[in-house]
């Protein structure tokens, strides 16, 4: 079996793929993804008023936390030494959103792509847990990877 899906051995069963021949490099991974909320749930992030507190300062640590447990959230991910998380979270009023972009890098054999995704979805649930008794409506959506660099297969950036 010759596949381009790397997390399948010749016979189609799952693996960890192994990364140890891999020359190790700087690598960094931009994701990013929005929650969309009611008018007045999203006067609440943007006052300061949510009943829990900190909406996007919780938010914000959760994303980081989920960046780093990563490799134990999603079976296959090697576990990484990562050498930096940033999450920013950006107000848009006229969407009545919270946008978030995490960005992850490591000097290492893999990528970390998975980590900044899962950055960014921690950071969104989280909004969401933090706001849910005033809107359990709220939608995550748009999370994709923005970019990519370093590695064996170069640096990538999303059109």
């Amino acid at each position: 079996m010759n596949s381009p899906l790397t997390h399948f051995d010749a016979s189609g069963r799952a693996h960890m793929v192994d990364v140890g021949a891999k020359d190790e490099s700087h690598r960094v991974a931009r994701a990013a993804g929005l929650i969309r909320m009611l008018p007045a749930t999203f006067e609440l992030v943007a006052q300061g008023r949510a009943a829990k507190g900190d909406v996007l300062g919780v938010a914000r640590i959760a994303a980081i936390q989920g960046a780093k447990r990563t490799a134990e959230l999603i079976p296959l991910c090697h576990p990484l030494p990562l050498t930096r998380v940033t999450v920013d979270f950006e107000l848009d009023a006229a969407a009545c959103c919270v946008r978030c972009e995490a960005q992850v890098e490591t000097r290492g054999r893999t990528g970390v792509e998975m980590e900044a995704l899962a950055a960014v979805q921690i950071g969104l649930l989280t909004v969401y847990d933090m706001l849910k008794a005033a809107d359990r409506g709220m939608v995550i959506d748009g999370v994709r990877v923005l970019e990519k660099r370093g590695g064996k297969s170069g640096d990538w950036q999303a059109p």
